[in-house]
C-alpha cells in the first residue's frame, strides 16, 4: 500500500475517535414502562367450593303387586309428567279376582235384606206378644253379622279394585326416566322389584361441604346482615361454574344447611336450589360454587401481572414523580373482577409498574406511560383495556 494513502486512513480513523468517545458518554434513556392506579372499588369477597348437583326429588319405581310385566309405555331417558303411564302387569287374574268380590258382595248384600226382613217381622210379631224375646234377640243378631258381611265383603271388592289399579304403574314424580330395569314377560315381586328410576331436573339442587374456619366466617357475616344461616342462608344469592366453559355462571340461592358439623370431616353440608330450564344441569354433575364471604367494603385492587416475587415475599414496583422504581412489599388476597385483592401494603393512591416488570429494578429509572384500569376486566379483553399481559 502506498505510503500516502496510509497516512490518509490514520488521520480519518483519528477523527473518528472523539465521535465515538461522545457517543459513548451519552447516557441512555430509561427503559418505556405501562403504568397505572391501582382500582379502588366496594368488593364482596367470595370463597369457592367443589360439590355436586343432585335431584331434588328421586323415586326408584315399583309395583304394588305381583304378577308378569305385559306392556311399558316410555322411551328410556325420555322426560316423563306426574300420571303418566309407565308399565302395566297382566290384568287377567286381577279381574277375576275384582269379579269374585263383587259377587261376593252381592250375596253379602241379598244376605242383610233378608236379615232385615226377619228382624222387622220379629219386631213386630214380639211387639204384640205372638213372638217371644228370644227369638227377637236371634233375629237381631243374624241382622247385625249380615250388616258386617256386608261391610268385609264391600272391603274385599275395593281391594281388588285397587289391586286392578295398581297393574298401571305410573309416574309418581315428572322429570327425566332411566332405562327399563325389567323386560316384558318377566316376573315382578311386590315391593321389591324395581322396574325403573325417576329424578326431576328442574329446579335442581347443588350440595357443598363447608369447613369449620369458614363456616364460622359465614356465621359471623350471615349475623351482620341479619340472616340465620342455620336456616340456608335465607335466600343468599351464589353462583356455580361448571367444567364447560362455554356455560356462564349458574345463578341460585341457599336455602337449607344441616343441623350439626360432621365429627369426622369437619365439615358442614350446605345445599343451594338452581333453576334449570334448559335441563343442562344434570344430577351427578360436578360443579365449583362461589360464595360470599364478607359484606361491602373498599379494596385495593391490581393486575396479577403487576405482582412481582423478591425471595419469599410478593412485591409491587412502584413508580415516584421523577421515575424511580420502588418495590412494595405487599399481601395479595383473593381475585375478584379480573383483579387481585391487595390485603395489605398498600392505599391505593400509588403508582404502580403494570407491564414491563421485567425493564423496571428498584433504584432505577423508568419512562412511564400511564394508563387506566377499567373497574372489571372479567369480561374486557386485555388488548380492548389498553393492556398487554406479555412481559
Amino acid at each position: 500500500m502506498p505510503s500516502s494513502l496510509r497516512r490518509l486512513l490514520a488521520i480519518g480513523t483519528l477523527a473518528l475517535l472523539p465521535f465515538n468517545a461522545a457517543m459513548a458518554q451519552q447516557p441512555a434513556s430509561p427503559p418505556p414502562v405501562s403504568v397505572a392506579k391501582p382500582v379502588v372499588r366496594d368488593v364482596v369477597d367470595n370463597d369457592e367450593f367443589i360439590g355436586r348437583f343432585e335431584p331434588v326429588d328421586q323415586v326408584s319405581v315399583r309395583s304394588r303387586v305381583g304378577g308378569y310385566l305385559q306392556e311399558v309405555h316410555f322411551t328410556d331417558g325420555a322426560l316423563v309428567k306426574q300420571g303418566d303411564l309407565l308399565f302395566v302387569i297382566d290384568q287377567r287374574p286381577f279381574n277375576t279376582a275384582l269379579n269374585e268380590a263383587n259377587a261376593a258382595l252381592e250375596v253379602a248384600k241379598s244376605t242383610l235384606v233378608y236379615a232385615d226382613a226377619q228382624f222387622k217381622r220379629a219386631e213386630s210379631l214380639a211387639t204384640s206378644g205372638s213372638q217371644s224375646i228370644s227369638i227377637l234377640d236371634d233375629r237381631r243378631r243374624e241382622w247385625v253379622s249380615a250388616q258386617a258381611n256386608v261391610r268385609g265383603a264391600q272391603a274385599t271388592a275395593d281391594r281388588a279394585a285397587l289391586d286392578l289399579e295398581y297393574t298401571k304403574i305410573t309416574a309418581p314424580i315428572g322429570g327425566r326416566i332411566d332405562r327399563r330395569l325389567i323386560s316384558v314377560g318377566n316376573l315382578v315381586q311386590a315391593d321389591q322389584s324395581v322396574l325403573t328410576t325417576i329424578v326431576s331436573v328442574d329446579p335442581i339442587d347443588f350440595y357443598f361441604d363447608v369447613d369449620e374456619r369458614r363456616l364460622l366466617n359465614f356465621a359471623q357475616t350471615a349475623r351482620e346482615r341479619g340472616v340465620d344461616l342455620q336456616e340456608g342462608g335465607g335466600g343468599v344469592e351464589v353462583q356455580v361454574t361448571i367444567t364447560d366453559s362455554n356455560e356462564k355462571p349458574f345463578k341460585g340461592k341457599l336455602d337449607f344447611a344441616e343441623n350439626r358439623i360432621d365429627s369426622e370431616t369437619g365439615t358442614k353440608r350446605i345445599r343451594a336450589r338452581f333453576d334449570n330450564p334448559n335441563y343442562v344441569l344434570q344430577p351427578g354433575l360436578f360443579g365449583r360454587v362461589s360464595v360470599e364471604a364478607s359484606n361491602v367494603y373498599k379494596a385495593i385492587l391490581v393486575p396479577d401481572e403487576a405482582i412481582g416475587s423478591d425471595q419469599n415475599q410478593r412485591v409491587v414496583y412502584v413508580v415516584g414523580d421523577d421515575g424511580t422504581v420502588t418495590a412494595k412489599p405487599v399481601r395479595p388476597g383473593p381475585r375478584l373482577y379480573g383483579y387481585r385483592v391487595i390485603r395489605e401494603g398498600m392505599d391505593g393512591n400509588e403508582t404502580i409498574v403494570i407491564n414491563g416488570l421485567l425493564r423496571a429494578r428498584p433504584g432505577s429509572k423508568v419512562t412511564p406511560q400511564v394508563v387506566e384500569l377499567p373497574q372489571s376486566r372479567e369480561e374486557i379483553a386485555p388488548e380492548a383495556a389498553g393492556l398487554e399481559l406479555s412481559r
